[in-house]
Formats: C-alpha cells, structure tokens, sequence
C-alpha cells in the first residue's frame, strides 16, 4: 500500500530534474488550481509523465494539459500538480486498479479537459485562456525554469519575513 500522496506548486515541481525515490510508485496525476482540476491522467510513472504533457505543450506536440500550462503562463505558476497511487487506501474499494482509480478521480473531480470517462465537464473558469490560445512564454525552457525558481525564491523570502514578524 502507498498511501503517499503529493501536491505540489507547478513553479516547485519545474525545479526537480529527477523523481525522488519515495514518488517512483505515483501513477496518478492531476493539474489543478486551487478550485478547479484541469485534467486527470494515469501512467505507470507519473511524475515522468507530467514532464511529457510539459514538454509536449511547449514543444508544440500536442499536449492539452501542457499547452494550457504555457498558454496561461505566469498565472499557471500557481497550480499545482498532484500525484498519487491506486495502490492507496482511498482506492481499496475499487480494487487499486489504475484505470478504474483514474475513472473514479474523473467522475469526482469532473476535470475541464477530460471528456472520455466524463459526462460533464467542469466549464473552464474564464480568468483562463484555452489550450488553443497562443503560448504566453518564451520559447526556452531553461528561461521558464528560471522565472519559476525566482518565483519560488521570493515565496521563501516572504515566507521567512512572516516569520521573522511572528516570532517579534
């Protein structure tokens, strides 16, 4: 059993260049604001596979998941990519198969971008531009990679000037 499960802020989950051991077992993944999930997938390594749906949207091979990403870019910073395993407690009662844990993620989430498994997709929310739109970031990965560790950088400065004015 895996009960671990990882959510994770896009701009963190850029600056890790390999899984770390204790997520090799994930293969359940979501992309997510703080209301809404995007899209729901499955793979037997899905932090590997989140990568692809990055690189796939920036590269301009189709990746729906991705190209909302870049097509919301900085805003997107912000969402987070959450990974779990079937084989986790919550999906017990669907026997930790893979493609019945990403079913019943579908039916309870209703992601905007999942429409096999779905009967109602949750509208996207219009502060958001569609897959479709133009890409709203530079064309170099590494320059992306960079504003998100600046992004992240700054979080931590803010974070320890809060506690900094607590401890006062």
């Amino acid at each position: 059993m895996n009960n671990l499960t990882i959510a994770i802020p896009l701009k963190r989950f850029l600056l890790i260049e390999q899984c770390p051991t204790e997520w090799m077992n994930l293969n359940l993944y979501l992309f997510r604001d703080e209301t809404v999930v995007f899209y729901v997938g499955q793979s037997q390594f899905a932090f590997a596979r989140v990568w692809e749906h990055l690189l796939n949207g920036f590269k301009g091979q189709y990746s729906i998941a991705g190209r909302f990403i870049w097509a919301n870019w900085p805003v997107s910073m912000k969402f987070s990519i959450e990974l779990l395993s079937s084989q986790s407690q919550q999906f017990d009662i669907v026997g930790n198969d893979l493609s019945v844990a990403e079913r019943a993620l579908i039916q309870q989430w209703t992601p905007c971008f999942n429409v096999s498994l779905n009967s109602r997709p949750t509208p996207l929310p219009q502060a958001y531009l569609p897959p479709n739109a133009n890409l709203r970031c530079g064309r170099s990965l590494n320059k992306l990679i960079h504003e998100a560790e600046r992004a992240v950088q700054m979080d931590d400065n803010w974070a320890l000037v809060r506690e900094l004015e607590q401890t006062k």
